[in-house]
């Protein structure tokens, strides 16, 4: 890359891309509405962002029945850890940094939910036993405390034709 084209301030971006819409900025929440625990609860599948100590980001894809993921109240979100590759980088950034980014989805839906917070680890065998799936509590769940959501308009999927079967 030429680096004499490489943007080096705010500024200079938002001269390019403008600043956003005010209907835009509006659409940030600081809780979960009723819309989006109803998207949560229609969604197989979360993309978990965490962050190590050294600043370096990782995404865990999340997945299970829709539902999975229980919302406890507006702030409040569970996301069960069940068996898989036990590389676990996610459950150690988390140790790290409590910073985690989210990005729901729900099949044939364009929008997406994204949600910003702050996590935290449990065992606690009652939370657990809440999260069983096929009678199998998971073996930790993630606790998100939401501090920003938004729905995330749907240009992405439509320019990718994720959901047209014809594409893949």
């Amino acid at each position: 890359m030429n680096t004499e084209y490489e943007i080096k301030s705010v500024d200079e971006l938002i001269s390019i891309i403008g600043s956003p819409l005010d209907s835009a900025k509006e659409v940030e929440k600081d809780h979960l509405d009723e819309l989006m625990t109803g998207f949560i609860a229609r969604s197989p599948m979360v993309f978990l962002s965490t962050v190590d100590g050294d600043g370096l980001l990782d995404i865990s894809p999340k997945g299970d029945a829709p539902g999975f993921v229980l919302v406890e109240n507006e702030k409040t979100l569970y996301i069960p850890d069940r068996p898989g590759n036990k590389l676990i980088y996610g459950l150690k950034n988390i140790l790290a940094n409590r910073n985690v980014g989210m990005i729901f989805v729900v099949p044939k839906m364009r929008e997406t939910l994204r949600v910003k917070g702050v996590a935290k680890i449990s065992r606690d065998p009652e939370l657990l036993k809440r999260l069983e799936a096929q009678g199998k509590p998971p073996l930790l769940c993630t606790t998100i405390t939401v501090e920003t959501c938004f729905f995330h308009c749907g240009t992405a999927m439509v320019r990718s034709r994720l959901w047209q079967p014809d594409t893949w």
